[in-house]
Formats: structure tokens, sequence, C-alpha cells
């Protein structure tokens, strides 16, 4: 069973990454599992993963590198004994520090376990201003990286991509650098699927003293809330539905302006009708939002999962900001909104 862990901060694409290399491990008659770590309570990106018929488990409340190692530990178990698949693809928190995960997974006593080069995917737009805001949170993770993917090149101006590059060559000599766009599965693209499906890479252990003293959620600076709400309503299209999604993103993205005017991080929302999901998005200040429509096999399930991580505000702020702003959007819209209870899950959650 090979593991291999895509790491990178928040936004910088890892979910349609994953989604693209499991089509194609696929092809290659190659049995696919991907475990999805999400730092909030309420996990989004497994819902994107699984509507496309993968192995989908996942890790909320938590980063696996550090707070719920144990949690990860039996989900491997679980997956190698019920499962037992040719490849598992770990979508650690865009705060978690992959190298550590290795390293974790290296001390437990799962038989027959290798290693893909660890990679870490940066946004090629965004790069510049996340390091300038979490400089020694970004530098960790490009650090510890075999294969740098920098995705997202089909909208980085090019004249901004050398930069790029010379910034993270400075951090980083040794590694790997693949220039690519997940989005349109470039020629590039399938440079990175080789380093998956070809290469096996071994790493040194970290010093125990240093694994521990190195905590990404405190390094990261970022806060984050995530929740789900069920929703009452009648007759209602999904072309309005998509709209509701994107409104809410984009006032929650205008209200954290107004505590944080330069911010980086995620927010991001799942809308639930009829057999569709809408995931919409925002990765930075500076962006629109953008969805993505998937069909879904459960045709009764309505609701809202929301999930935000951002620099720049406190936790109790932004959760007044999303309970406010879903709230609101959905009285103006007359539909009934009630806010789901979560609970915290640090062991493995039932295959999807």
């Amino acid at each position: 069973m090979k593991i291999v862990i895509i790491g990178g901060f928040l936004g910088s694409g890892k979910t349609t990454t994953i989604l693209k290399l499991s089509e194609e491990l696929s092809k290659k008659d190659q049995k696919v599992a991907i475990l999805v770590n999400e730092v909030g309570q309420i996990g989004v990106d497994g819902d994107t993963i699984s509507s496309s018929g993968l192995i989908t488990k996942e890790l909320t409340s938590g980063c696996v590198c550090c707070s719920i190692s144990t949690g990860l530990q039996q989900t491997l178990k679980a997956i190698k004994q019920d499962f037992d698949p040719d490849i598992v693809l770990i979508e650690p928190t865009g705060i978690a520090f992959p190298a550590q995960i290795k390293d974790n997974i290296k001390d437990m006593s799962i038989d027959k376990l290798s290693f893909a080069p660890i990679i870490c995917l940066i946004d090629g737009k965004r790069f510049l201003n996340e390091f300038d805001q979490i400089p020694r949170f970004v530098v960790n993770q490009v650090a510890e990286a075999e294969v740098i993917g920098i995705n997202k090149i089909d909208i980085t101006p090019s004249d901004r991509l050398p930069e790029v590059v010379t910034r993270l060559s400075e951090i980083n000599e040794t590694a790997t650098y693949i220039k690519y766009s997940a989005k349109e599965k470039d020629e590039n693209f399938y440079a990175l699927f080789d380093q998956i499906y070809n290469t096996t890479n071994e790493i040194k252990m970290v010093d125990q003293r240093i694994k521990k003293e190195m905590n990404s959620v405190e390094m990261s600076t970022v806060s984050t809330y995530s929740a789900e709400y069920s929703l009452d309503m009648e007759n209602i299209d999904l072309s309005t539905y998509q709209a509701i999604s994107e409104r809410i993103v984009n006032e929650v993205k205008m209200k954290v302006l107004k505590k944080s005017s330069y911010f980086i991080g995620h927010l991001k929302a799942i809308l639930y009708l009829s057999g569709h999901m809408v995931k919409t998005s925002i990765t930075s200040f500076e962006e629109s939002p953008d969805s993505s429509r998937y069909e879904i096999e459960d045709k009764d399930k309505t609701g809202l999962k929301i999930l935000t991580a951002v620099t720049g505000i406190e936790n109790d702020e932004i959760q007044a900001i999303v309970d406010e702003t879903v709230t609101g959007v959905f009285d103006s819209e007359n539909i009934g909104v009630y806010k789901v209870e979560s609970k915290i899950h640090n062991d493995m959650i039932d295959l999807v």
C-alpha cells in the first residue's frame, strides 16, 4: 500500500488535483482510497471527492500531523483491512506539515507500506501574498517537500512565475518543480502523476523533539470555523441555488475584509439539492466566488456545509460572521434555515 501525501496551503488546489490523479490511477487499474483531513468539525472536501464515487474517509476537528494522529492510525488500518488499496492519497488540512504526517505513519505498526515523494502544492497566483503574510508557516511546508507542484498556471500571470520559482528555490533547491494546471489537466499534470505512480522515495525521520515542537495550527495563525445547516425549502431551481451559495460566500468575504483588509485563506460552501451538489469557494480577498456542480446519489438531500479558514481575524469573529450571513441570506429568500449541532470526530468516519 503506497502512501501519497499531497499537502499545500488552503486553496492551493489539493482536492481538484487529487480527483484528477485518482481518475488517471484508476485507468492504470490501481485501487485508490482517499483520506481527507479538515481542521473544522464539518468536513467539506470529502463530500466533493465522494461525489465522484471514490472510496473516501474523513478526519475532522484537528490536524493529522499533531492533534489527531491516533485517528489517522486507526483509519489507515481500517482502510487496509476493509479495502486493501494499492494507493492511499492523503489530503491534509492546508495548515498541516506533511513530513510530520509521514513520520507518524512510519511509526505505526502497519505492514507493507511504501511512500511516494512528499508533494506540496502552491497556488502560483497567490503564493507571493501567502509568503509575505505567514512566511514561517509557508517556509516549513515548502522546505520539507520533495516535489513542489506550482498549480493554477492557467490563471497565473506569466510574468509572476519566475519570481515564484525563485522564491521557492531559495527555500528548497533540491525539490522537483512541476508547473501545471489541475483544472486544465495539462501536459505537465502528467509529470506530477508520474511522481506518484512510478516513484517511491524515502526521507529521514524527523527528530522527535523537533517534531513535537512544531504545531501547525499554532504556527499558521489561521482562524477556522465550519458549520452545517438544514434547510426548509420548496420549488427552487439549481441556478437560483448556486446564486445563493455564491452570495453567501461573497458576503462572508466582504465582512471579513472589514475586519482584516488583507487576508488569505479559504472560504468554501457546499449546497445540496435534488441529487445535485454545488461547491462554491474563494481562496483570497482578490477573487470572486467560483462554483462547480456535481451530481450525487442522494436525491432527497438538502442543506449547506460551510468551512472558513482565514488570517487576520479571531475564531469567534469568523463564527459570528458566518452564522449571521447564512441566516440573513436564507431569510431574505424566505427559506428556513436551522443550524445542525456538530459532533467532534477525532476517529475514523465510515466509508462513504
